[in-house]
């Protein structure tokens, strides 16, 4: 065949002594993948076909069992152990070797085009790809071009469909390999995988895109005029899949070579591009050097065209929308209309949007009219099309301003794009509304897309939260689709009452709808005007319709009915005000800003009626009979959501930088906001909030939901800002709540976190009062009484029988976790109270730590409230007070070790055992971190002497934790993640910042430190072995610095020591650096981790440079083959000489060391992993 050797050329490696060889290795991988689909011993199968991948120069077996073998499997392993064996050996394969085998490969894939066995080919055409890559830097333009000249060829249809319908492929292939997020690892810096990127896309991406363009050119006539299928789709298939993979590609650079940028003139763009992220819409950016190919050639109206006259030939054909070729050429048009960017001229957007009106031009044909489209749906037809047509909408929504977006469709229909979308989602929620206990039906994907799209053109616009503004007659058709989206909503809410389905909607919670209501919002503020009178009257008539059938009729539906419209006004009224204060919705700041009176205000007319309604559960009856716990969730929840918008704000915080905004806003605060400051209804509408919360708490026992919400939502809203404190310490409802918590029992039957919340949010309440003394006070006469009853159990006599009664364990419990709560609401208003209570309980705590010991529940509460309050104090304490609490602390974990408390039994059973080392596992965990809290001190200390007046030395204090704690830490427990990583960040921190202290652990403890090290080297996570080697970098460092100073640095344990049977023993450095080099060189590990480890290896070498030469030697020695040797030889000297490298550790070193790192392992790792 032309352009392509019959056969590959023998392949490296040494000869076989003949046929019979190669046939028995053949027979051998073709039995394993035999056993391995029958199931009969398929460990053993698994260990052959592994052999031949690591068997060194595998390449003539692998070539004869493709070639020869009957069994696709074993021809499919044969191409996976090539792959295998070229990348590992590649750094000593011949530059003709290298070219024999990437030859075979793609002259196999070419020759046997017409095997039926596709995953074969895919497998060998993946392989060429991976060979071709990992050559890419070391090949020259002219080899390259030779290469592709023969691809080009294929892909031209020159030697037939088949092959045509390969080469294509092929290219598929090498474009995914060259993709940084689908390429395969090869054990090579991030950088070879970035310049191979980057050449592929100045120098060929290009030219791929018109040969995948010719070859679908080239069959398209002939497909279009047959009436039968004919194999001609297959390759446009191919291509066309080919042409989308590449505008798929993250584009970096233009013909400049600099980094795309968004072309302001195109089509209106949107400056906010970050928004498309909110879905799976991609935007295509390929710069103005694809501009001759994919806008001026007239390629777009082409592939229209191509699918219109296709659609229009299989019409009859419902089944064909389904297709390969259709499904291909609509992803295509789709992605299409995601090109954006400096592609199109700076011509006021008119190309831009000549080019989408192009592909809108074909693609309404899919989608319109939407009530036809939709009853065709219903009667049978496939719905991918439609569904297209919505991801195209989406796409187009991306890269435009709902201006341009809605002006595109006017040019070709009677109304513009706005109202077709409006009308398209209005048909999709008829649907939904339709067939609503039906899950997972096309329209609710439809409806997903669709609001995507309104998401994508309503999104904030700039820096002043303004949403983007639509036409007038964008504005009408919103305001008829939220009217369509509430009326669906409520007919969803009544029907999961009335229908027999599974009661999903019932138990959905408020979050899990979050996104679909905030994308009804947007929607709804695009029609401000209209939305709220419609929630408002939609609410008063449910209210109205309660009151009248109060004990009449079932008010369940209604009910159900209310839950959703709280949900949906929530949604309108106010954002999310998590992390921030979030300001009135701009809409409503810019439509509503006339002098209205507070009974003609929407948003006020709105919210009293919501608020007027919440204020019922305060009436027992009317609790009983209206206010499920399932409408008050929502009751609280839009109490939460408004609260922090609408109550009580301060001015200062509604200022923003345009004049006219200012202006607005000023309007806005006579009417909206006023009404709902303290000299207006805002004090009231508080006390309202504060007394619906308290019933909530009170009223509803076990309703952990209901409860959650109130105190870590609406509660925790409340007390973040220090105005409405304030007003909340002065009112007699927050006053009972407060007495309620101190002094009744009635509190103690909530949640054990709940009641920490609830702590929690009273003490941060006290920043409202007048000065720092009150505010120490309120925290005294909060948790006085608790801390007295901590203080009078533990001095009872008969303590060990009465704390083991179950009344008084649930007791302890819940003091532990409110003054866990308090001390996590630590700041310096109220530190002095929470430290005095904290003192107050010290005794008591070790009391009932001895008592509970085997009671790993309250164990566990214990070490987190002592947690939380060291975290919370450490940084304020004064010399004396660190000393008593660094004391304290010690004397809690020599408590905790002398016990054993935690000690595992190996004669547990299975369940019991994975439990006890679960409850371990958490003590450990809160006391790493009690640990790490303490060394804060020395980062961050507000006191006004030095710890050390006292003689307290917080890096011997932490080690000697460190003492305590390690002994109790396994290996099995470090599988845990979290106990995994605290422990590892812990000693990384220790070792950077206390290094000098580490020459005082004992032997025994250095050693199971050290242990863990090791252990956590060879962890799956990353970033537990960046920290490992971390700590590494800083022992060895410091070790260096020391005893080039004249100094011991780690002393004995650095030099070595005997074991119990005289045997001298390497030292620590010694053994990491041998354990070091062995990972780097011989074991699989990220990429990304090869900076740390030469930033750990290099003190390592400096440290131990006799044994780094020995090491050298023994591998030098071990290489047989006198190149490689060569290699070797040069390239272990040039680790620590390259780049001028000295002998100092300083930044520039470190750096030049990186480099030499990455350029040995890329010199030898390969061949070394063959030894």
């Amino acid at each position: 065949m032309q352009g392509f050797p019959e056969r590959g050329g023998p392949g490296p490696g040494p000869v076989p002594n003949d046929l019979a060889h190669l046939q028995a290795t053949m027979h051998t991988i073709e039995l394993a993948c035999a056993s391995i689909q029958m199931h009969i011993n398929p460990a053993a199968a698994e260990a052959t076909i592994l052999s031949l991948c690591q068997s060194p120069q595998p390449y003539q077996a692998c070539q004869f069992i493709l070639e020869n073998s009957q069994v696709p499997d074993a021809r499919f392993q044969a191409a996976a152990a090539i792959r295998d064996a070229a990348i590992r050996e590649w750094g000593f394969l011949t530059a003709d070797d290298r070219r024999s085998l990437l030859s075979f490969c793609l002259s196999f894939v070419m020759q046997h085009a017409s095997s039926k066995e596709g995953f074969v080919l895919a497998k060998v055409s993946s392989v060429a790809a991976q060979l071709m890559k990992r050559g890419w830097l070391d090949t020259t333009a002219l080899e390259k071009e030779a290469f592709f000249n023969q691809v080009n060829q294929a892909v031209l249809g020159i030697h037939g469909l088949d092959v045509q319908f390969t080469g294509v492929n092929f290219l598929e292939s090498l474009v995914s390999e060259f993709s940084p997020s689908t390429s395969s690892a090869m054990g090579l810096p991030r950088e070879f995988h970035e310049q191979c990127r980057r050449s592929l896309e100045i120098d060929y991406l290009k030219m791929f895109y018109c040969w995948a363009r010719d070859a679908a050119l080239s069959v398209t006539n002939r497909i279009v005029e047959s009436k039968s299928e004919v194999p001609e789709v297959k390759v446009c298939n191919a291509a066309l899949r080919l042409m989308l993979q590449i505008l798929n590609w993250d584009f970096h650079l233009n013909n400049n070579s600099t980094k795309t940028s968004i072309n302001v003139f195109s089509a209106g763009a949107r400056l906010d591009i970050d928004s498309s992220k909110r879905s799976e819409c991609t935007l295509v950016q390929p710069g103005p050097a694809w501009r001759d190919v994919l806008i001026s050639s007239g390629h777009i109206g082409w592939l229209v065209n191509l699918y219109a006259a296709l659609r229009q030939k299989f019409s009859r054909e419902g089944y064909w929308l389904d297709c390969p070729i259709a499904v291909s050429a609509r992803k295509l048009i789709v992605q299409f209309c995601s090109l954006t960017g400096t592609i199109f001229l700076s011509d006021n957007g008119q190309m831009h949007e000549h080019h989408l009106l192009q592909l809108l031009s074909g693609i309404i044909e899919w989608i319109d009219p939407p009530e036809a489209v939709a009853k065709a749906i219903g009667c049978g037809k496939s719905e991918s099309e439609m569904l297209d047509g919505c991801r195209a909408l989406l796409s187009i929504a991306n890269v435009t301003t709902p201006f341009v977006f809605d002006q595109l469709l006017m040019s070709i229909r009677p109304f513009g794009t706005l109202t077709l979308l409006s009308t398209l989602m209005c048909e999709v929620v008829k649907v939904l509304m339709s067939t609503y206990p039906e899950e997972e039906t096309w329209s609710w994907e439809a409806r997903d897309i669709l609001l995507d799209t309104w998401t994508a053109l309503l999104v904030p616009l700039d820096s002043t939260g303004g949403n983007a503004m639509l036409p007038p007659e964008g504005i009408n058709a919103a305001g008829n689709l939220f009217a369509l989206i509430v009326e669906s909503e409520l007919k969803a809410a009544s029907s999961a009452l009335t229908d027999d389905v599974d009661g999903d909607y019932l138990q959905s919670s408020i979050s899990a709808m979050d996104e679909r209501l905030s994308s009804y919002a947007l929607i709804a503020r695009a029609a401000i005007h209209v939305a709220i009178p419609l929630l408002t009257r939609l609410f008063s008539e449910r209210f109205a319709r309660l009151n009248q059938g109060r004990g009449i009729i079932d008010p369940t539906e209604t009910l159900e009915e209310v839950y959703s419209l709280l949900l949906i006004a929530g949604h309108v009224l106010a954002d999310e005000g998590e992390g921030e204060t979030p300001l009135v919705p701009y809409a409503i700041q810019t439509y509503f800003t006339d002098n209205m009176g507070a009974d003609e205000h929407p948003v006020i007319v709105l919210s009293s009626s919501i608020i007027g309604f919440a204020e019922q559960s305060l009436d027992p009856k009317m609790r009983a009979s209206v206010f499920s716990p399932r409408l008050l969730e929502a009751v609280i929840w839009f109490f939460a959501r408004w609260s922090c918008t609408y109550l009580m704000n301060p001015e200062e915080v509604r200022e923003t930088h345009s004049q006219d905004h200012q202006l607005q806003s000023q309007q806005l605060r006579k009417g909206l906001h006023s009404f709902f400051r303290e000299h207006n209804q805002g004090k009231l509408v508080l006390d309202i909030i504060v007394r619906v919360s308290v019933t909530t708490l009170l009223s509803y026992p076990g309703e952990k939901d209901l409860q959650a919400l109130t105190c870590y939502q609406l509660l925790h809203a409340l007390v973040r800002e220090k105005h409405i404190c304030v007003h909340l310490v002065s009112l007699d409802s927050w006053r009972n709540l407060a007495n309620a918590f101190a002094n009744e029992k009635s509190l103690f039957l909530l949640d054990l976190a709940h009641q920490r919340s609830l702590a929690q949010t009273l003490v941060h309440s006290a920043s409202g009062l007048i000065n720092s003394e009150a505010s120490n006070q309120y925290v005294r006469d909060l948790m006085g009484h608790m801390a007295t009853y901590l203080g009078e159990l533990s001095s009872k006599n008969d303590l060990k029988s009465v704390a083991q009664q179950p009344d008084i364990i649930l007791l302890v419990s819940c003091v532990l976790e409110r003054l866990r709560g308090v001390a996590t609401a630590s700041e310096p208003r109220t530190q002095k109270a929470i430290y005095e209570l904290g003192f107050s309980v010290m005794n008591p705590i070790l009391v009932l730590l001895e008592v509970y010991k085997h009671e790993s529940a309250v164990v566990y509460l214990l070490l987190k409230f002592v947690v939380a309050w060291v975290n919370g104090q450490i940084s304020y304490l004064e010399a004396h007070e660190t000393a008593i609490v660094v004391d304290f602390c010690m004397r809690l974990l020599q408590l905790y070790s002398s016990h054993n408390i935690g000690k595992i039994s190996v004669s547990l059973s299975s369940s019991l055992l994975s439990e006890a080392k679960t409850e371990k596992y958490k003590d450990l965990r809160a006391l790493l971190q009690l640990l790490s809290s303490l060394c804060s001190k020395d980062m961050v200390d507000f006191s006004s002497d030095s710890i050390e007046t006292q003689g307290t030395n917080i890096s011997q204090v932490v080690y000697f934790g460190l003492h305590i704690v390690t002994p109790l830490i396994s290996l099995d427990l470090l599988k845990y993640p979290k106990l995994c990583h605290d422990y590892f960040a812990l000693l990384s921190h220790l070792l950077e910042v206390y290094p000098e202290t580490v020459a005082q652990l004992n032997s025994e403890a250095f050693a199971h430190v050290l242990g863990t090290l090791d252990f956590g080297l060879h962890h799956q996570d990353a970033e537990i072995i960046n920290m490992c080697l971390r700590s590494l970098k800083a022992l060895a460092s410091y070790h260096y610095k020391e005893t080039a100073s004249g100094k011991t640095g780690l002393g004995l344990h650095a030099a070595g020591r005997k074991d119990s049977g005289g045997n001298l023993q390497e030292g620590i450095l010694s053994q990491f650096l041998r354990s070091l080099l062995q990972l780097l060189l011989f074991e699989d590990y990220s990429p990304d981790l090869v900076g740390s480890a030469a930033d750990a290896l290099l003190p390592l070498i400096l440290c131990e440079q006799g044994l780094y030469q020995r090491l050298g030697n023994e591998l030098i020695e071990r290489q047989a083959n006198p190149t490689l040797r060569s290699r070797l030889v040069n390239a272990l000297q040039s680790l620590i000489s390259a780049n001028q490298l000295s002998s100092t550790l300083d930044r520039i070193n470190y750096q030049r060391f990186r480099k030499n790192l990455n350029n040995f392992l890329i010199e030898v790792r390969g061949f070394l992993r063959t030894m």
